[in-house]
């Protein structure tokens, strides 16, 4: 019978994600969270098998908390949905950067990964259909938040104009949603 780890899997992904932050996706190796954490790369592999499981790791818990802070609202109110998207999107922007970005750029290197995020955003579409003019501008607002966040992601945004667009976004489309 194996050693107990002497760290947490999500202690081991709050080190993991510090690498990033302070290094970018490619300061992030086993070995590297392994000397962060104080232990062996055997004891990180007892969690994480390989790098794509470290990564796929931290991506689940970062759009765990994105689902956190979306909530709740009916399939079919698309209205709800976008002001809700547009909080979340407000909230968890304040602690992604790019280097946390990029991470999430290589992620979708990987085909397998690549189809459960378009199986997610297929998900978002299907709620936010309709021909009404509410769930026109549900979608086209979900659409320029989407933009926002790549914008942001690639480094685009240094000096933080995002938060500016994304009032702007929220206002054109309370205008348009009524």
């Amino acid at each position: 019978m194996g050693r107990k780890p002497s760290i947490s899997r999500e202690d081991l992904l709050g080190e993991a994600e510090e690498i990033v932050r302070t290094g970018g996706a490619a300061a992030l190796t086993i070995g590297a969270l392994a000397q962060a954490a104080g232990i062996s790369k055997g004891g990180v592999q007892y969690s994480f098998a390989s790098k794509d499981d470290l990564v796929r790791g931290l991506i689940d818990r970062w759009t765990g908390q994105f689902d956190a802070l979306l909530g709740e609202t009916a399939p079919d109110d698309p209205v709800a949905f976008v002001r809700r998207y547009i909080a979340a999107t407000r909230t968890s922007q304040q602690a992604m950067n790019a280097k946390m970005a990029g991470l999430l750029v290589s992620y979708l290197e990987n085909p397998v990964n690549r189809r459960e995020t378009h199986d997610w955003y297929r998900g978002i579409f299907d709620r936010l259909e309709g021909n009404s003019q509410a769930a026109q501008a549900a979608r086209v607002a979900f659409l320029a938040v989407e933009g926002l966040f790549l914008m942001h992601m690639n480094g685009i945004d240094e000096d933080g104009d995002w938060v500016g667009f994304l009032d702007d976004v929220e206002a054109v489309f309370e205008r348009l949603a009524c």
